[in-house]
């Protein structure tokens, strides 16, 4: 069986207790491999490696880090198989979703490249005479990323990416339960030239390393991706300790369904926008909003669409398109808070039960906002509709949470579509199109309960390097003493 270490200095290295502990294969429940897990009594080693590297990482031309991420790129689609292969084991990825994960993450990369010239600040015109202003760009140090489950390909790499294109170093703490995709990322990156201590990866669970990774006076940004609950535990011991952060968090995604949508158009997005990969992403729709007029069209269609949706434990069965959960207590969860919806007055459309890991893809129709189902996040094969009286009771409707990440309207009104931009308390709104969408160099991000901050081209790198002004006298000043 496969063992791995902590990855430090550009190799693969034991931590201090050397103890390794089992990854589980959510498909079986079986042993992927085992993995070595970082404590506080690691920090130092990791810490101090990052620290050093970043003392000549800052200054490495912009053209020197583009080749790096461009060779990263080239050598990632090489490795594209092994990579897949971990997604699935790892990660219960279906073939489609791990597919797709290897196949857009070469491109996040290519624009970490193009980032790598663009690090600009500003020029002024100043009152004062002879006095030429502006600011400039300069990286932080030593940043730390904790990166997500669902896509820890293309996430780790989001997280890391944009940081080392700004000339920081940066300590990736991949999710426990996907800690190999995180070490493979940090190990591919060595291959394709960054120099070590560049990217240092420490599988960890957060309780075992405490605070330490974050609250060291060496770290100078922390960036999350997870749960609300655990984020903003990460945000406030940053704060405490003066450290920049950035929160990408939870989301109960609002689809908005007017009367003027093509239905069966509305149906695909719906679908598409719960059921990629289980339902276990933070832009999944899970709140389809539906005017009245196409209410029980929607309902009925949707109902057959997902009743026909592949599902099963393997995630290598050609076609399937659910697969397993990554933790073996989230279907009794999601199952609770269906049934919870049913009992007070919900519809079970299609679905409702559950085999080991692998929830059934379901629809739950008729549910309201005072059912937990409305204000929940259940991360799961699982979509809630929902009537609305009109367009305005549907934005109504879908602000109605304390989420506010992503959103999608399928209309063809522009009246309509103007007051869904305006007033939808989301931070992403896509129009006739799914809301699960992502792409390089977007401000990914959003509102209330979902985020702080922004992530993706330029946005990362204002979040991941310190803005300084700068003012130079020609001639000499005059002084009022």
């Amino acid at each position: 069986m496969t063992e791995y270490q902590l990855y430090i200095d550009g190799k693969f290295q034991p931590s201090k207790s050397g103890e390794y502990t089992d990854n589980m294969n959510p498909a079986n429940n079986e042993v992927y491999c085992k993995v070595q897990n970082a404590k506080a009594e690691d920090l130092e080693t990791v810490i101090a490696s990052s620290q050093k590297a970043f003392e000549t990482w800052k200054d490495v031309p912009p053209s020197a880090r583009e080749k790096m991420f461009l060779d990263a790129a080239d050598l990632m689609e090489e490795r594209a198989e092994d990579l897949r292969e971990c997604l699935i084991d790892e990660a219960g990825s279906t073939m489609l979703k791990a597919g797709y994960e290897t196949h857009h993450t070469p491109d996040f990369l290519r624009s970490m490249a193009g980032e790598c010239r663009r690090i600009k600040g500003e020029t002024y015109v100043s009152n004062y005479p002879g006095v030429k202003s502006f600011c400039i760009r300069r990286p932080l140090g030593v940043t730390v990323a904790i990166a997500p489950f669902n896509f820890p390909l293309l996430l780790g790499v989001r997280k890391i990416g944009f940081s080392l294109a700004a000339g920081n170093t940066m300590i990736l703490k991949p999710s426990e339960m996907t800690p190999v995709i995180g070490l493979k990322i940090a190990e591919l990156l060595t291959d394709a030239g960054f120099p070590p201590g560049v990217i240092n990866a420490i599988p960890a669970e957060g309780a075992e390393l405490g605070d330490g990774l974050i609250t060291d006076p060496r770290v100078k940004f922390v960036t999350f991706t997870g749960s609300s609950r655990v984020g903003w535990q990460v945000g406030a011991t940053a704060a405490s300790a003066g450290k920049r952060f950035a929160l990408e968090m939870g989301g109960k995604n609002p689809i908005i369904v007017l009367n003027d949508a093509d239905v069966d158009y509305a149906v695909d997005t719906a679908a598409f926008s719960n059921f990629m990969h289980q339902g276990q992403i933070c832009m999944t729709g899970s709140r389809v909003i539906v005017e009245e007029g196409v209410y029980d069209e929607f309902v009925e269609k949707l109902g057959k669409k997902v009743e026909g949706i592949p599902y099963g434990a393997d995630p290598r069965t050609p076609g399937l398109i659910v697969g397993p959960l990554i933790r073996t207590t989230q279907p009794a969860f999601i199952k609770e808070h269906l049934d919870a919806a049913v009992s007070a007055g919900a519809k079970l459309v299609v679905g409702g039960n559950y085999e080991g890991n692998v929830f059934q893809p379901s629809v739950a129709a008729d549910v309201t906002s005072d059912m937990s189902l409305f204000q929940t996040e259940v991360f799961g094969p699982l979509a809630s509709v929902i009537k609305a009286k009109d367009h305005e009771d549907a934005v109504r409707l879908a602000n109605d949470v304390e989420y506010g990440l992503s959103s999608a309207v399928i209309t063809n009104d522009m009246q309509k579509i103007w007051y869904a931009i305006e007033n939808l308390e989301t931070g992403m709104i896509h129009i006739n199109g799914p809301s699960v969408r992502d792409e390089p160099v977007i401000p990914f991000g959003g509102v209330k309960n979902s985020s702080y901050g922004r992530e993706g081209g330029h946005f990362s790198i204002d979040e991941c390097t310190e803005l300084k002004w700068v003012t130079m006298q020609t001639g000499q000043n005059k002084y009022p003493f």
